[in-house]
């Protein structure tokens, strides 16, 4: 399976604008999952605490965990501690607390790719086929040509016997950009055996 997508440090910066709504602060009840008012919400903290969790992601996930806790204690509305929060969690096999933060994240950062492509692969790993590949498919409606979304879907689609002629297509374009020489191999493979009379 294809490994869940972080959302770029870099990503973080952007964020550290007014929020698209009110955020939340570690001043009352200690859930970043409380009820905040603007005045409690500081945005800056929050994307310094997901910088520092995004570089330990991979390392120490349940340091990275308290500290992306402590991102949304301070801004409740930072997409990317939602992101990558859902992220350790679909690592661990949490797949409803995943779905519910890859969730908070696709409504954060609409015009990004990740989170539904990250909450498509947690759909997947639930055995809920066609909510993957529409999940998957509305990843590609926010950025066409996404190449870890487009490799993801094609997989399933050819893995569940649900391939049509975008799949060919998809196919045809994996094999000359795929993001690595196995995934080229694996499309122009899968292309010919697809397009081979049976």
């Amino acid at each position: 399976m294809r490994a869940p997508v972080r959302t770029a440090v870099l990503l973080t910066m952007t964020l550290a604008a007014p929020a698209l709504v009110p955020g939340c602060s570690a001043g009352r009840s200690g859930s970043p999952y409380a009820t905040p008012s603007e005045a409690d919400r500081d945005p800056l903290k929050a994307q310094r605490l997901t910088q520092e969790a995004a570089a330990i992601l991979d390392t120490n996930p349940d340091k990275a965990e308290r500290l992306l806790r402590d991102a949304l204690t301070a801004d409740l509305y930072h997409g990317p501690a939602h992101n990558n929060l859902g992220v350790i969690y679909l690592n661990r096999g949490m797949l409803y607390e995943a779905a519910s933060e890859f969730e908070w994240a696709r409504k954060l950062l609409p015009n990004l790719p990740d989170p539904r492509m990250n909450l498509a692969l947690t759909l997947e790993k639930a055995g809920r086929t066609d909510e993957a590949l529409a999940t998957y498919a509305s990843a590609l409606e926010v950025y066409p040509g996404h190449i870890p979304t487009l490799q993801a879907m094609t997989r399933l689609q050819v893995r569940a016997g649900k391939t049509d002629a975008a799949t060919a297509a998809a196919l045809e374009e994996l094999a000359l950009k795929g993001e690595t020489p196995e995934w080229r191999a694996w499309a122009q493979a899968v292309r010919t055996r697809l397009a081979s009379p049976r």
